[in-house]
C-alpha cells in the first residue's frame, strides 16, 4: 500500500497562510483519489477535502472559500492551500489516497498547522 508523505505545515497568526504538500509517488499514474483530512486535539478526525482522478474537487463547509486543493501530476504531490487560518483550523494534517487496490493507502505522519489568535 502507498503511503503519503505530509509536509507544509506550520503555526502562523490569524489570518495567515500555509501550503500543505501530500507526496504519493505512482498516485496519478495509478489514477488514484487524494483526500485531505485534520484531527485537533481531542477531537476525531475530520475530512477536510478531496481532489479526484478527474481533478473534482470537494470541500468541508468549514474550510469553504478559504482553502483550494490542487495537483502536480508530474510530482505526484497534492497540495492543500490554506488562506484566512483560523484558530480553530488548528489541528493535525493528514492526507491519503484512496481507491481500490494499490490506491487504497494508508495514513502518514500527518502535519501540524497551529493557528493563534
Amino acid at each position: 500500500q502507498v503511503r503519503a508523505v505530509e509536509s507544509g505545515g506550520g503555526s502562523v497568526q490569524a489570518g495567515g497562510s500555509l501550503r500543505l504538500s501530500c507526496t504519493a509517488p505512482g498516485f496519478t499514474s495509478k489514477r488514484c483519489n487524494v483526500v485531505w483530512y485534520r484531527q485537533a486535539a481531542g477531537n476525531q478526525r475530520e475530512w477536510v477535502s478531496s481532489i479526484l482522478t478527474d481533478d473534482y474537487t470537494r470541500y468541508a463547509d468549514s474550510v469553504k472559500g478559504r482553502v483550494t486543493i490542487s495537483k502536480d501530476k508530474a510530482k505526484d504531490t497534492v497540495y492543500l492551500q490554506m488562506t484566512g487560518l483560523k484558530p480553530e483550523d488548528t489541528a493535525m494534517y493528514f492526507c491519503k489516497t484512496t481507491g481500490a487496490g494499490w490506491c487504497f493507502g494508508d495514513w502518514g505522519q500527518g502535519t501540524q498547522v497551529t493557528v493563534s489568535s
